[in-house]
């Protein structure tokens, strides 16, 4: 009787063995992720040199502006120390205005002025159509979440706006406005008496040039006295 030989493959334990932890420590997981992570270097480093490029332009710049901030600000020395008076004197005297918007420039806050501007230009709408826009135009520029010049405001002064945007009436941010005017005149106005720019106009000292305090994220008031009071300023 003849014996029947079988053969079994041979069994590799090792390679079984190995074969998934290969393919933990090199598979497509790994490299993907690996990938993944050079991207994200990559973009951090772009937006790390862009910035270093916009603080270069901003110290280049501003020798050349903020030395010169008052000086085509036409006024007598009599009239600007009346604007020391109060800060109400100098928000309604033109020059004033101007020279006060220039200063919070400089510390880069003139988004309060902005603000402040704004509703009182608001206040002059004449057609229900107007200020139903220039309402909302407001409030998303100033008042609502992650607004691009929002002011510091409160949350239940923002909620009651919110819940009135729809129907705006002349009222509807008076007490924002308020609120924005007390944080000028406590804080802002008094470093800006104590200004190179204020004691250029009310003393003619001459200027030195101004430190920046933080990256600017509104417009300049020259930009906007020269835009007329219309639905469009705001858009």
């Amino acid at each position: 009787m003849e014996t029947a030989l079988v053969f079994f493959p041979q069994l590799s334990m090792c390679e079984s063995k190995e074969k998934p932890f290969f393919e933990l420590m090199h598979g497509p997981g790994k490299e993907e992720r690996s990938r993944e992570a050079k991207i994200r270097v990559k973009e951090k480093r772009n937006r790390l040199s862009l910035l270093l490029l916009k603080h270069e332009l901003h110290e280049e710049t501003l020798p050349s502006t903020s030395g010169h901030l008052a000086k085509d600000i036409r006024v007598s020395p009599e009239e600007a120390v009346k604007w020391g008076e109060s800060f109400d004197k100098l928000l309604s005297h033109k020059g004033g205005l101007e020279a006060f918007t220039r200063f919070l420039k400089t510390e880069f806050s003139e988004e309060n002025i902005e603000f402040w501007m704004a509703c009182e230009d608001f206040k002059q709408s004449k057609e229900p159509r107007q200020v139903l826009l220039k309402a909302k135009a407001i409030y998303e520029k100033f008042i609502q979440n992650d607004a691009p010049h929002e002011v510091n405001l409160d949350f239940h002064t923002k909620e009651i706006i919110a819940k009135n945007i729809m129907q705006p009436t002349f009222h509807t941010f008076d007490a924002a406005q308020s609120r924005v005017y007390q944080l000028m005149e406590q804080d802002s106005y008094t470093r800006f008496l104590k200004s190179d720019i204020y004691l250029h106009l009310a003393e003619g000292r001459p200027q030195r040039p101004t430190n920046l305090r933080r990256r600017s994220r509104s417009f300049t008031y020259n930009e906007f006295q020269d835009v007329k009071s219309d639905v469009a300023v705001w858009f």
